[in-house]
């Protein structure tokens, strides 16, 4: 059993897990927290549901992500992943992050002007930083992706 295959089984059990708890979090964690959130500061009450779709849907483009990671698992398992099928699934992560901080910057352009505390802008900030370089990192991946696919192909074509 190569490294590959000794790595691939504890990420997906790792990745299921992930996902469930993702699950938990979106049908009834954070619906219960902006609840409470309404309860105990009534003049905030109002961004109960803003929030509630908006962190339900930035835990969405997580799950697209592990699901996209999971296919491309699939395609390493398999010894496929430098093929155009990958594409399609690395397409989908960028995207998936990318939305995934427009939602994120959205809410830190409005809450940051709101905040009456530092602390909150400052993390929210780093974060908005975090989720810029992931989206660009992909970005990058997917070149290199997309070169070592073409060398794979040139290859054959020798061969």
């Amino acid at each position: 059993m190569n490294l590959v295959h000794r790595v691939v089984v504890p990420l997906r059990v790792l990745l299921v897990m992930l996902f469930a708890g993702l699950v938990v979090a979106q049908v009834m964690s954070m619906p219960g927290q902006f609840a409470y959130m309404a309860r105990e500061e009534p003049d905030m009450a109002y961004l109960r549901w803003p929030l509630t779709i908006w962190s339900i849907l930035e835990l969405l483009c997580i799950q697209v992500v592990i699901v996209c990671t999971w296919k491309l698992l699939t395609l390493v398992a398999s010894d496929r992943i430098f093929s155009e099928e990958a594409f399609a699934w690395v397409d989908a992560i960028i995207w998936a992050l990318g939305v995934g901080w427009v939602l994120f910057l959205g809410v830190f352009l409005y809450l940051g002007f709101l905040a009456n505390d530092p602390g909150l802008p400052i993390l929210m900030f780093g974060m908005v930083l975090v989720g810029g370089v992931l989206v660009l990192l992909m970005v990058v991946m997917r070149a290199l992706l997309r070169q070592a696919t073409t060398l794979a192909a040139d290859m054959e074509a020798v061969i």
